[in-house]
Order: structure tokens, then sequence, then C-alpha cells
């Protein structure tokens, strides 16, 4: 949980933005409905609703991005209608996407910059980067410049989405889910960074579903739900609860009730497990776990400190050094058995942390996105045609359970916001039995409704037997749903921990490598 930074407003001059009946619509779909809000000079202004209530296609019509079907937009007391998102750009708005828009194969300058040339100023590379640099100092950026960002983790480019913003001078900017793929440390730096923003005079727009984000940043929220508004409120005075309430329009309970469960044998099993990097160098050196039958063991730690490796050799995609890798007592590392296919058939779900590069095709539609890997299975196969009416049947059942938010099954999975993308990856994974579900960070991106809905079902595999190595780098959720959590630091498990015998501060100086304790 990171500490309360509500920014305090530098005054209550008249509005930087103000919305006025927005609507705009896909087909049949009805994603903003007569949208009013406005947005106060040095505040910071959340957006706050469920999956596909609207909030991104909001900011998208605000940036230029998208072309609203009706309403007034007004910034800086002015009328505006945006073309394009460099219009927006050039009148003093910014916007860092959730899924970030940078050339991966250039480095951190290189994309700041990147369509500046085509203003017809001279550029000099060097004096740019000064400037960038200095602006990395201005608001505390930790950031090498010179690395192609291709090779900087998630939240070391976000930071560079934030200085593109940064270095154009932006006056309001937009922050769509922006701690999605954020450490909590991360999560800290990034609000001292919009605190700072708003001393210098930067209003901004903070997309969320995370009430206790909202709590601890905003200066006021709008709620939208089903693309209309439910209010606009002031944060101050307001709650968690109050505030979940207006969201989904009944008292919510924030208690996860699990049943207590008889934990049977090992369901999985890794013992002296060390695994190399792409660069050769040492991600996981001598991990040692297990998950027994009808428990979730958390893994908790820092981004970068081997889980993205862990999680690829459970799903058989890269290789181990040495090592024993056991499912349901069956050994996993030989050669025969050691590929995604051969280790999914023998019971493994994963739900990868990287969902549109990892969990699904961003050009297939929904119902091809569900069925992946299970194609060849008899329900979805004929011979060597597939099943279209079975498969159209599934993928509509799973859109309602899951509660889906899609224009249909035909639906291109690129199309869907981040929280949806997540279900497609959720619902086609429990549609199988299950023997080991590997989930990294399962809840990124959620709304609270679909979060417990995900617990849930993790409730329900437990019941049937199934165990769950669930890796998240969010304490609540590791705290609200783990049986026992472990702690990897720089490769190495620090600790393994029953949750009620343990608190969260014990388990952040174990996550900074700042203890270490024996555990078998």
């Amino acid at each position: 949980m990171t500490d309360n930074v509500v920014v305090t407003p530098r005054n209550e001059a008249p509005p930087i933005l103000a919305v006025e009946h927005l609507t705009k619509t896909f087909g049949s779909l009805v994603a903003n409905d007569q949208v009013s809000f406005s947005v106060k000079q040095g505040h910071v202004h959340c957006l706050l609703g469920e999956n596909g209530a609207g909030k991104s296609t909001l900011a998208k019509c605000i940036y230029g991005a998208s072309r609203p079907d009706a309403g007034r937009i007004y910034f800086k007391g002015r009328e505006v209608a945006f073309s394009s998102p460099r219009d927006a750009i050039r009148m003093g708005i910014g916007m860092v996407h959730q899924h970030f828009v940078l050339a991966d194969p250039m480095n951190a300058v290189e994309n700041i910059i990147v369509g500046e040339e085509s203003t017809g100023a001279l550029l000099n590379l060097q004096a740019e980067k000064k400037k960038i640099q200095a602006l990395c100092e201005q608001y505390g950026i930790v950031l090498d410049l010179d690395t192609p960002v291709a090779q900087l983790s998630v939240g070391q480019q976000q930071w560079v989405e934030i200085l593109k913003a940064l270095y154009v001078s932006v006056d309001l900017l937009l922050l769509d889910e922006p701690t999605a793929v954020l450490t909590p440390q991360e999560v800290q730096s990034l609000f001292s960074i919009i605190g700072k923003m708003v001393i210098d005079g930067i209003s901004v727009i903070l997309i969320t579903h995370k009430l206790h984000e909202v709590m601890n940043i905003s200066n006021e929220v709008t709620i939208l739900r089903k693309g209309k508004v439910v209010d606009t409120v002031p944060t101050r005075g307001n709650t968690k609860a109050s505030l979940a309430r207006l969201l989904v329009g009944r008292d919510f309970d924030f208690n996860v009730h699990k049943e207590k469960i008889d934990f049977g044998p090992p369901a999985l099993e890794i013992k002296g497990l060390t695994v190399l990097r792409d660069n050769g160098s040492l991600a996981l050196q001598d991990v040692s776990l297990n998950v027994r039958q009808g428990e979730i063991l958390g893994l908790a730690g820092v981004s970068g400190n081997g889980q993205a490796e862990l999680f690829e050799t459970l799903v058989g995609v890269r290789k181990a050094e040495k090592g024993k890798i056991r499912f349901a007592g069956v050994e996993i590392l030989k050669e025969s058995t050691h590929n995604p296919e051969a280790i999914a058939s023998l019971g493994l779900a994963s739900v990868p942390q990287d969902r549109l590069r990892q969990g699904l095709i961003e050009e297939f539609t929904v119902q091809e996105n569900l069925i992946l890997g299970l194609q060849d299975s008899p329900s979805y196969s004929r011979g060597v045609s597939l099943n279209w009416k079975a498969i159209k049947s599934f993928a509509s059942q799973a859109i309602q359970q899951f509660e889906i938010k899609t224009t249909g099954p035909l639906q291109p999975v690129g199309q869907l916001s981040g929280g949806n993308l997540q279900k497609v990856i959720l619902a086609r994974e429990v549609s199988k039995p299950i023997k080991v579900m590997v989930a990294s960070s399962p809840s990124r991106g959620l709304d609270i409704g679909a979060t417990y809905y995900v617990y849930s079902r993790f409730l329900e595999l437990l019941r049937n037997g199934a165990g769950i190595l669930m890796i998240s780098e969010d304490l609540d959720e590791i705290f609200n749903i783990s049986d026992r959590i472990a702690v990897i630091y720089n490769g190495r498990i620090m600790g393994v921990f029953d949750v009620h015998e343990v608190d969260r501060e014990t388990i952040g100086l174990y996550m900074a490598g700042l203890e270490e304790h024996e555990h078998s």
C-alpha cells in the first residue's frame, strides 16, 4: 500500500478542461453516453470505472485519438475539436496509453524526440539528451537514456512515455491505468512525480479502477458506469467503501471468504532450479519451492528478480541449466516434455503478465483466442476443420460468465480494454481440467468486481484439488488470497511464510533483500 500523497490544489482557477455531453458509439455499443465533467487547473482528477465503463474511450476522445459522435470539449476556455493526437499535443494535452507506443530498437532519447524532426527545427541529439536528463533530475526519474527501450523494464518504459509528454511541455496529462505495470515502489515514485507536475502547473487526469490510488492521489473523482457519469465528487470526505458503492451500484464486500481446505501432496515441486537470462546472466539461483493441492502460494518480489524467467521455464518456453520441476509427480524438464504443449497436456494452466505478447493473438477474434491451445480437442474440431458452432457457443458462454465487454465473439481481441484482455485469458485457462495454475499478476488491470470474480474461480480450482502459484507484485493481492508467501530477490528465494504469521513490513524487507531466513 502506498503512503497517502494527496496533492494540494494550487488554486481555484476556472477549469482547464470541460467536457459536455460527449457521446461515442461503436456500432450498437455506446462507449460514452452524454458524458460531462470538468478538470480544475492544478488538480489531479481521477476517472474511476470498471472494465468497459468507457474510461479509455473518453480519454482518447479528449486526446484526439478518437472522434466523439456528439458533445463538446473545451480546453483553456476554448472549444476544441482535434483531428489527431498531434493537434492535442500542440495545444498542450499529452497522454500515456495503457499499452505503450514505443519503438523497441530505439533508445529513450530517440523515442522521446521522435516526430519533432517534422516540425522543421534542427535537432541536436546531445543537446536534446541534456534537456531530457534535466527533466529526469527535475522529477526524480532514474533512467538510462542510452539503453534500447526493449531492454528496459516495463516500469522504466512508462517513464519514457511520461518524459515524452514533459518534453513537449504539456499542460494537461492523461494517464491511462499507469500503475497496472508498476511495482509498489514505482507507484510511489509515480505519485511523487505527479505531485511535482501539479506544483509545476500541470493538471492530471488519472484513469484507474484502484480505489486506494484514488484516495491517495486525487482531488476529485468522476465515476463512470456503463458509459455514463454516475457522479463527480471530491475525494476528501469520501472513503473506499463510498466510492465502491458508486462504482458498482451496491455495497461491496472486500473480503475473500476462503473455506478451510486440507492440503494434499505437492501439485508442483521445484528443486534446485537454476535458469539464465537471455544475456547469459543468472536469473534464478538454486530455487526450491512446492505448491500443494488445494493451496495458493503467493510469490512476492519487485519486478525483474527472476519471476518472468521462472514463469517461462514452468510453461516450457525457457530451458533450465539445472534442477527439477515436477507436475503432479511427473518430471517435466526432460527434452520430450519441456515444451508448452506437453506441459499443458499434464494439466498446467497459465496466466502471463504480458497479455498481448504472451497470452493472446491480437489480430484473432475473441472466440479464436478463447480456444487457443484447445483447437485440436474433440469439442472444437471435426477432423481437419473446426466446429465453429461449438466454438461460438463456448465463447458466448465465456463472455457472459466473465462479463467480457465486447461487441461479440467475432470482435478482434486487440480492440478490447486491458482488463477485458485479462478476462479472455482467464476464461480460456479455467475452462480446462487443471492440476496446476501458474498466474502472473492475475488481477492486473481488472476492476474490483472482476478481481473478486477471478478470486472466486481460483477458490473453485482449489476445491477441485488444483494448486496455484500466484506471482504478483501487489502485496494486497498476495495477502488477500495466499495461504503461504514466498519472497524472491535477485533470483533467490529469501523465505517462505505462512500468511497468518507475517506482516507486510517484514515481507517488504525480504523483497528488498535486507533479510533472509531458512525455509523448506
